[in-house]
């Protein structure tokens, strides 16, 4: 589906009819369409009537849920539900303490849950957080500061650099204009504007980012100076439509964590009935009382409820957040930290994450001339603006020769240039234009400093860049006069030039030498760099003082000489290339949506190994072709789109969802928010990223790094590994006291458990161990499987297999120990015995629940040295009970010589036994084939 740009007409503040694509026309026809006045702007009086119509230039929030609210949308989980119907029974039965305890761990997850809303609310609060509070406004002719909320489709702005623009606007004039656009477009460096239409066929179709006569709300002026009419304000504007996005993107689906639990909770319900309506009918059949065989009925389906799960996964979450946070991934959400192991897709921005984040010469272009003109290229290594690296040609240094041709090269690449570079906390960062900064370090690499160059030859005049040159030129001193030095993009220097230089000076520009450039810059352009042209002019001592007093464009950018080309980039992180085949080894599928040139993007990508040479990108203009309905299938041929809007990110990660995979989505920008909002995990920098695209994140990455994604991702795994493990050693208990409880109804033998031994199995006995394998570290290997589809259950035809066997192993144990001690000692010495079984062999077994593959022999108990002391404690504590006599009598229990508690910590060791045997079976049978 196709959505075109709407803009309200000033007179009547209508925003549901298509407006004029504003970038397409003309100044003039812009102040005409708006009915003002270039010069005079609006009347106060216009002024007023049109913001009655059009309403403020602020953005609107929808009334969000109060924490109450969400505190109560936290019971709407079956599993909660069967918690309290526990709770209830439990309080109606008289076990006050358990139904205390079940009400205690239902009120806690709910508390957490509430505090985890509003984040939409927040991410457009943080919008507004980006308008211009106040803006300079033609009003009848006079230029007056007026608050930004009053601007009206109609009003002048005057902006200068530094200047934050409070409403969309078409430029009519422009000098020397670059705005800062990063959070709309992703773009790092300045976008140069002039109030010159977009040239046709198509303008309704040209990228945001190439709107070259139209500045937006929420972005900075970085230079020059311009006036432009107001075209859109408020929720109109594109940072406005972004917010509107943000507010319907939201994700009020489950995640897939809350899916599965869904599942298990009903699973439980069923249970529970079961257990219900079997027992009840086998008490009507043998004429028990009604009353008490509903007592017994529904204490045994509350016994069948594991009440630790919600704790424990809260805290499987929460250990995995610390984790995560160790490996510079801050987790906003809960739930994120089990979704982003699920995650089959990553959407990635290239700009700071998959790429350093900062503009880097990675090609110098010199003329060696030797008879015919040679072209030699240098390779520049080093990342970013640091100074280390070197500059070689193909591997070797550089020859006397070449050495002198890039010194001249680096005379330009240091003296056109107002950038600096400094260390900062162990990083290096570049105040002024990225380019120049990586320009002055490139300089630095052949071994020119601009400190060097002040020294020797300083600055006498300028004459600055501006988009219609794009060129810039520079003035220095040199021993005969002065040099006139001028960078630009290559067609605008090399229309200039006249001569080439070489070893002795310079000589006359051939035909052949033009084609040899133009085919070194399409060279490097091919690869994805940004290519600039250097060229100089001497002048002699007589000219100086004329060219100095008076340094226009005109006198100094003449009869120029060439002295090479620079192609730069902001690289690939070292890191990323590894990360990327990791992820491709986890079979996640990496894609990267960037608001960059086509060219950029795809070059970036086949060197990261996100694309191959074969793929082609998709523009957003392509994309905005394709309906909808096509969209999902195309998406999954795809790995890197360009020059694509905020709504164009959210469309693929809806095509994506609409596949069935899990997608994150990583973004620093405005423009990135709704798609982060949109994804199943969404990924926001730290470093570089805006407050919107945090607030509308679940994640936060501190270091704006790719491969601290895949670091989270891995222990996201790891995370789901333990909530699943978790989950069977507790329902593989609850299911043997049923089965040991069940059985013991059936052949008419005394109670075998009584409640109060029921909840100190349920909470302590199982709860611990349950809550501290759930700190084990993501197991090794675990990024080489695939990821787990969206719908895939955690309890599976495996899951139930190892649960029943458990059970049977379990509650055979304590059923053989019941009816030894009911033949050879009273009932409540049975009683005892058997429930020191269980305990025991429930203890025993949390050590081999640990993997399902690797047995515990194997193992690394440093890895969860708590594990063991809570078991041993547990240990402590169950043999205590047995041997005090107030214990004893508040667990009604019988007390127990040592001479009875080691023959039972024997035979409880035949479950873990017989599972660790079927483990090592299971494994060796796959490994053979």
């Amino acid at each position: 589906m196709n959505t075109k740009h709407q803009h309200p007409h000033p007179a009547t503040g209508d925003t549901t009819s298509p407006g004029p694509a504003w970038h397409g026309l003309s100044a003039d026809n812009a102040i005409r369409m708006q009915v003002s006045d270039a010069r005079a702007g609006l009347s106060a009086a216009e002024a007023t009537a049109r913001l009655q119509k059009v309403g403020p230039n602020t953005l609107t929030a929808r009334e969000g849920r109060t924490w109450w609210a969400a505190f109560g949308s936290q019971f709407a989980a079956v599993l909660v539900w069967l918690l309290i119907v526990a709770a209830g029974v439990s309080a109606v039965l008289g076990e006050w303490v358990d139904a205390g305890a079940i009400a205690a761990i239902i009120v806690i997850n709910a508390v957490i849950g509430a505090s985890q809303e509003h984040s939409a609310e927040r991410s457009i609060a943080a919008l507004r957080g980006m308008t211009a509070p106040k803006a300079r406004v033609v009003r009848g002719g006079v230029v007056t500061v007026l608050p930004a909320a009053v601007i009206v489709p109609g009003d002048v702005l005057v902006l200068e650099a530094g200047d934050l623009v409070a409403a969309d606007a078409r430029l009519i004039e422009s000098a020397s204009l670059a705005a800062i656009e990063k959070s709309l477009t992703g773009e790092s460096e300045p976008a140069e504007k002039d109030a010159g239409a977009v040239a046709p066929p198509l303008p309704v179709d040209t990228p945001l980012a190439e709107r070259s006569c139209m500045v937006y709300a929420g972005t900075a002026i970085a230079t020059g100076t311009a006036r432009a009419i107001v075209v859109a304000t408020g929720m109109r504007t594109e940072v406005g439509r972004i917010a509107t996005l943000i507010a319907a993107a939201a994700t009020d689906g489950p995640t897939p964590l809350q899916a599965r639990l869904a599942r298990v909770g009903r699973l439980l319900v069923v249970a529970a009935l079961v257990i219900v309506a079997g027992l009840f009918g086998l008490g009507l059949m043998r004429g028990e009382p009604l009353l008490s065989l509903f007592m017994t009925a529904v204490s045994m389906a509350v016994a069948a409820v594991p009440e630790g799960l919600p704790a424990i996964v809260t805290v499987a979450l929460a250990l995995g957040v610390r984790r995560m946070a160790r490996r510079r991934a801050l987790i906003r959400h809960l739930p994120a930290v089990e979704t982003l192991g699920a995650t089959s897709v990553i959407c990635t921005d290239k700009t700071g994450t998959l790429t350093v984040g900062q503009m880097t010469a990675r090609a110098l272009v010199v003329p060696v001339c030797e008879g015919d003109v040679v072209l030699t290229t240098l390779d520049v290594s080093g990342e970013g603006y640091a100074p280390e690296g070197s500059v070689t040609v193909a591997g070797s240094e550089l020859s006397a020769g070449v050495q002198a041709a890039a010194m001249r090269l680096a005379r330009n690449l240091a003296g056109v240039n107002n950038a600096t570079v400094m260390e900062d906390k162990g990083r290096w960062e570049a105040s002024g234009d990225p380019t120049e900064a990586a320009m002055l370090i490139a300089a630095a690499k052949v071994g020119l400093t601009r400190e060097t160059l002040d020294e020797g030859s300083p600055r006498l005049a300028e004459a600055p860049f501006d988009s219609d040159r794009k060129r810039a030129a520079v003035v220095r001193k040199a021993d005969a006069g002065a040099d006139v030095l001028v960078n630009g993009s290559p067609e605008s220097v090399l229309a200039l030039c006249t001569h080439l230089a070489e070893a002795d000076g310079s000589r006359c520009m051939t035909d052949a030498d033009r084609t040899a450039i133009d085919a070194a810059n399409a060279d490097l352009a091919s690869k994805g760099l940004r290519v600039l042209a250097c060229a100089a002019r001497s002048l002699p001592q007589s000219e100086v003082a004329a060219t100095v007093a008076d340094p226009s464009p005109a006198s100094l950018e003449r009869d120029l000489t060439f002295v090479g080309l620079v192609g730069l980039l902001d690289p690939p992180r070292a890191e990323a290339r590894e990360a990327v085949a990791k992820c491709k080894a986890a079979g996640i599928r990496v894609v990267m949506i960037t608001g960059d040139q086509t060219k950029t993007a795809l070059a970036i990508a086949r060197d990261l190994g996100i694309a191959s040479e074969s793929d082609a990108a998709l523009s957003g203009a392509e994309l905005a072709a394709i309906d909808d309905a096509a969209l999902p299938g195309r998406v999954a041929r795809t790995a890197v789109y360009a020059r694509v809007t905020a709504a164009d990110k959210l469309r693929i990660v809806r095509a994506w969802r609409e596949q069935g995979a899990v997608v994150a989505m990583t973004g620093d920008g405005v423009n990135d928010a709704p798609a982060l909002k949109g994804a199943d995990v969404g990924i926001a920098m730290g470093a570089s990223g805006t407050e919107v695209a945090r607030q509308a994140s679940d994640m936060v990455i501190t270091d704006d790094n790719f491969a601290s994604i895949v670091a989270a991702v891995e222990e996201g795994r790891g995370v789901y590994d333990n909530i699943k493990k978790s989950m069977q050693f507790l329902l593989g208990g609850n299911a043997a006291e049923l089965l040991y409880m069940g059985a013991a109804l059936v052949a008419e033998l005394p109670t075998p458990l009584l409640p109060i031994q029921i909840l100190w199995i349920n909470l302590v006995t199982d709860g611990l161990p349950a809550l501290f394998l759930a700190a084990d570290p993501a197991p090794p290997g675990v990024m080489e499987r695939s990821p787990r589809p969206r719908n895939a259950a955690f309890i599976d035809r495996a899951f139930v297999g190892t649960m029943i066997l458990t059970a049977f192993l379990t509650a055979g144990v304590a059923l053989g120990v019941y009816l030894y001690g009911l033949k050879y000692h009273d009932e409540t010495s049975a009683r005892t015995h058997a429930f020191a079984a269980l305990v025991f062999a429930e203890l025993l077994r949390s050590f081999g629940a640990r993997s399902e593959t690797v047995p515990i022999w194997r193992m690394g108990w440093r890895d969860n040295a708590m594990l063991l002391v809570v078991v041993a404690a547990s240990f402590a504590l169950q043999l205590w009970t047995h041997h005090n006599q107030t214990l004893s009598s508040l667990m009604k229990t019988s007390t127990m010589g040592w001479e009875e508690c080691i023959p039972l910590m024997a035979v409880s060791c035949i479950p873990l036994a017989v599972l660790e045997l079927v483990k090592v079976l299971r494994t060796t049978r796959k490994e053979r084939g």
